[in-house]
């Protein structure tokens, strides 16, 4: 089952004014803040990487696989996704947990013979 667009616009409007984009992947959406992977959009459901500060917003109740044979992420709870306060502060948290992405150096490629 894939995510519908109008979920993953409503969780980029609870996310304002943050530095927040959606990327589609393979029919869900990977959420970007700060030009990092925070969390994933599956099934029209949030679910925030694990990191050192969860703990302070999520339970152990929520880990659970975006999709078959994936790790754990925090699932938020439909209710939690309305307090846009809190849910802010839990994808920048995360965001400011997570290393920075080093692009990797792309290898030229071969020259036709």
């Amino acid at each position: 089952m894939s995510t519908d667009k109008a979920t993953v616009a409503e969780i980029l409007e609870q996310l304002e004014p943050l530095d927040v984009r959606a990327r589609a992947m393979f029919g869900e959406y990977g959420l970007y803040c700060d030009d990092k992977l925070v969390a994933l959009i599956a099934d029209d459901h949030l679910f925030v990487k694990p990191t050192a500060v969860a703990t302070d917003y999520a339970e152990e109740s929520w880990l659970a696989p975006p999709y078959p044979g994936a790790k754990d992420y925090y699932r938020v709870p439909t209710p939690r996704l309305a307090d846009s306060a809190w849910l802010g502060e839990f994808v920048q948290r995360t965001a400011d947990q997570l290393p920075v992405r080093v692009p990797k150096s792309r290898k030229p490629s071969a020259k036709p013979r």
